[in-house]
């Protein structure tokens, strides 16, 4: 094994992963993809990747993050929607074994791909990421959301159709927009919903503005940015940011303006956004892990992502775990109680506001 930089990858060892990729039989998820790692590592410095050879050939990377105490996070670390390790089938190297390797006393994660040898065994808990597949085409799908979700493709489309009637303006939708001002006023729109909803902002992160603006620039057939918006004449009402493969569409930031919000525009955005990917020959949408109405009215399915740690007994791993488990543990026990839950966000939502007053 050898420890790189990601920028210091040869074009050898970014083929070989994506090969590896291609044969794992796993969804072609963007964020698992060597371009997104080395994206991320232009903002976030330490990041590296273990590469595993067998003779003269690379067969396996483990993208990883180290902080400055020895605790290892995945690659983009708290924007990522899926990680983990990329590896030949039956390369198994023990947990632990790979983080001394790597020079890291814990690696904490939050969205492990499933299927992971290496980390079998690591997951603290297990949630569902809802999928849109459209495979079969966009007519398929809503055909299936006529059966499944009728009320909601009813609500959604009737909004649609009187947004056409009463705004000031054509409405149009665009899949792929490269104006760049139309992602900063994506970005502003998902900061105030953040601060409105009592969330951190995650935009308030100079390295994830960054991060996501070279995103948008990024066209690689494995990770490229896609800004979807919708518009009245020329102004954007709702907007999404997410990473696109060749077969897969990873939500990621979607957001809307509150004035038009009777308009549901949002629903609508993401209704043209499937239909938009059909046509482009993506098959799946990846609506990411978190629990959202609307998330159940457009899912077909459902992905599995692990959330928990993997440590090399130690003080360091010992300091985080008292640093990190028990919180960690209280959020669980908030989810695992809805009325609890809605309780917790009636109270960020009450503390958002009163920020707001002040």
């Amino acid at each position: 094994m050898r420890i790189v930089r990601p920028g210091e990858l040869s074009e050898r060892e970014i083929e070989a992963w994506r090969q590896l990729r291609a044969k794992s039989g796993a969804p072609a998820n963007p964020f698992m993809e060597p371009e997104f790692t080395q994206t991320v590592a232009a903002v976030r410095p330490r990041s590296r990747v273990a590469v595993w050879w067998e003779g003269d050939e690379p067969v396996g990377f483990f993208p990883y993050e180290k902080g400055p105490l020895g605790q290892g996070r995945p690659i983009g670390f708290g924007v990522s929607d899926s990680h983990g390790a990329v590896l030949r089938p039956g390369l198994r190297p023990a947990s632990r074994a790979v983080l001394r390797a790597c020079g890291i006393a814990m690696w904490e994660f939050d969205n492990l791909e499933d299927g992971q040898p290496v980390f079998e065994g690591a997951a603290a808990e297990s949630f569902a990421s809802p999928v849109i597949d459209v495979g079969e085409g966009y007519a398929a799908y809503e055909a299936l959301l006529r059966v499944q979700s009728p009320k909601f493709l009813r609500t959604t489309l009737a909004k649609e159709r009187k947004l056409g009637r009463q705004a000031d303006g054509e409405v149009r939708f665009v899949f792929d927009e490269r104006d760049p001002a139309a992602l900063r006023t994506l970005m502003e729109w998902k900061s105030a919903q953040y601060r409105r909803t009592g969330r951190g902002d995650r935009f308030a992160k100079e390295w994830i503005n960054t991060l996501v603006r070279r995103l948008h620039e990024q066209r690689t057939p494995g990770c490229s940015g896609v800004l979807s918006v919708l518009y009245v004449g020329d102004r954007p009402i709702a907007a999404h940011f997410g990473l696109r493969s060749s077969t897969v569409l990873s939500c990621w930031f979607p957001s809307y303006d509150p004035e038009f919000a009777k308009y549901s525009p949002g629903l609508v955005l993401h209704l043209r956004m499937a239909e938009a990917a059909a046509a482009a020959g993506i098959g799946m949408l990846d609506l990411g892990r978190g629990d959202a109405e609307y998330k159940d009215a457009l899912k077909t399915g459902e992905l599995t992502v692990s959330e928990g740690a993997v440590f090399v007994p130690g003080a360091r791993a010992a300091l985080h775990w008292l640093g990190r488990e028990p919180a960690r543990r209280a959020h669980s026990f908030v989810r695992s109680r809805p009325a609890l839950a809605a309780r917790a966000r009636t109270a960020l939502n009450e503390v958002a506001r009163l920020r707001g007053n002040r």
